[in-house]
C-alpha cells in the first residue's frame, strides 16, 4: 500500500502540467486531455488497464474484488489530493480550487475506467469514455439530467449504443466539469466558509471527496455491468 507521501508525490506529479486546463480551455477540451491522462498514465501514474490488471492480481482473479480493491484504492487517493490542494486556507483558494477540480476528475476518472476495464469494456472505444465522464457525475444527477431530458439515456446505454455521439460527449463534458466546479468550488455556503480556514479547510475537503469518490465509484460498478471475459494485458 502506498504511503501517504508516496500518494502526494504521486498526485502532485501528475496535476503539474494540467492544473490550469480548467481556466485555460473549454470544458470539452480540458476534461478530454484529463481523461486521456487519467486512463492512459502520466509520468509516474499508472494508467487505468496497469492499475485494473494489479489489483486483479493481488485479488487472485476475482473481478468483484479487484473492483472493490480499486474503489478504496481510489478514495486514499482523493482523499490525499484534497488535503493538499486545500491545506493553505484562503490565500490560495483561488488556486486550489481548479487544482482541486483537476486533481479529483484525474483520480475519479481512472478509478472508474479501471472499473470498466476489469468489467469488459475497451477503453479506446470513444462511446465508452463518454460514459465513464458521465458516472462522475453520480447516479442522482444522472437519474436527474434523464428526467429533465438534458441527457437522453444512462452511461450504461451510451457506452453501448451503436455509434459515437459528439453533440452528446460534449455536452457531458460541459455538465460535468459544472457539477464538479459547484461541489468542489465551495458552492454549499458552509463547506465555502470551512475552506478559508487553514488545515479545517484540507481536512474537510478530504473528506468530501474521499465520499463522493467512494459514491461515485459504487454507481459505476452497478451501472458498467461486465461485457465480456477480461482480455489478457
Amino acid at each position: 500500500m502506498a504511503t501517504a507521501q508516496e500518494v502526494r508525490r504521486t498526485i502532485a506529479t501528475v496535476m503539474t502540467p494540467v492544473v490550469n486546463l480548467v481556466t485555460a480551455q473549454g470544458a470539452g477540451g480540458a476534461l478530454r486531455q484529463v481523461l486521456e491522462m487519467a486512463i492512459d498514465g502520466y509520468g509516474r501514474l499508472p494508467s487505468a488497464r496497469t492499475a485494473a490488471a494489479r489489483h486483479l492480481q493481488r485479488q487472485a482473479g476475482s473481478v468483484d474484488e479487484a473492483i472493490s480493491s480499486v474503489i478504496d484504492h481510489h478514495v486514499r487517493l482523493a482523499s490525499a489530493q484534497g488535503f493538499v490542494t486545500n491545506i493553505g486556507g484562503v490565500a490560495t483558494l483561488p488556486v486550489a480550487i481548479p487544482a482541486n477540480i483537476t486533481g479529483v476528475a484525474i483520480v475519479q476518472i481512472r478509478m472508474v475506467a479501471a472499473i470498466a476495464h476489469l468489467r469488459g469494456y475497451d477503453l479506446n472505444d470513444n462511446r465508452v469514455r463518454t460514459s465513464l465522464v458521465m458516472c462522475l457525475m453520480g447516479g442522482e444527477q444522472v437519474a436527474k439530467h434523464i428526467a429533465q431530458g438534458t441527457l437522453p439515456t444512462s452511461p450504461m446505454a451510451v457506452a453501448t449504443a451503436p455509434i459515437f455521439d459528439p453533440e452528446l460527449d460534449q455536452l457531458v463534458a460541459d455538465e460535468v466539469l459544472t457539477d464538479l466546479a459547484a461541489r468542489i468550488g465551495g458552492k454549499n455556503v458552509a463547506l465555502a466558509i470551512v475552506k478559508r480556514v487553514p488545515l479545517m479547510g484540507g481536512g474537510v475537503s478530504a473528506v468530501m471527496d474521499g465520499i463522493a469518490t467512494y459514491q461515485i465509484g459504487r454507481y459505476a460498478t452497478g451501472e458498467l455491468v461486465r461485457r465480456r471475459s477480461l482480455a489478457t494485458n
